[in-house]
């Protein structure tokens, strides 16, 4: 009885159309920033390389390479501060967490890339 209230509860935070994507993908996460009483959006690159939780409290990181630096970044899936999440390109992988790119540099890190069928019939 309880975990369907808070179910219900709950239902009302997540977003209807929540981004399709999986781990090994490159994508860019369009944040909402605000500063004083603007509003921009900044985006951030990089490959997934884990997905952890369910409903609400669903997040994924990101990580990416900035000036020789391993930068990872937590997103929770359906916070309204996450504008969009665009798929640039979809990796090949093995394993559910993609802890061992962290140890890896240089051309190392690449993954290959999955081709996806184009012609549906």
């Amino acid at each position: 009885m309880s975990q369907e209230l808070l179910d219900y509860v709950q239902s009302g935070s997540l977003k209807t159309e929540a981004p399709q994507f999986e781990i090994g993908d490159t994508v860019d996460v369009h944040t909402r920033i605000m500063e004083g009483d603007k509003e921009r959006i900044q985006v951030f690159s990089g490959t997934v390389i884990a997905r952890s939780g369910a409903g609400t409290s669903e997040m994924f990181t990101v990580r990416r390479i900035v000036q020789g630096e391993g930068v990872e970044r937590k997103f929770p899936l359906h916070s309204p501060r996450i504008a969009t999440v665009e798929v640039k390109r979809h990796g090949v992988v093995r394993r559910a967490k993609l802890y061992f790119l962290r140890d890896r540099v240089g051309k190392a890190v690449r993954l290959k890339e999955r081709r996806m069928d184009t012609k549906k019939k």
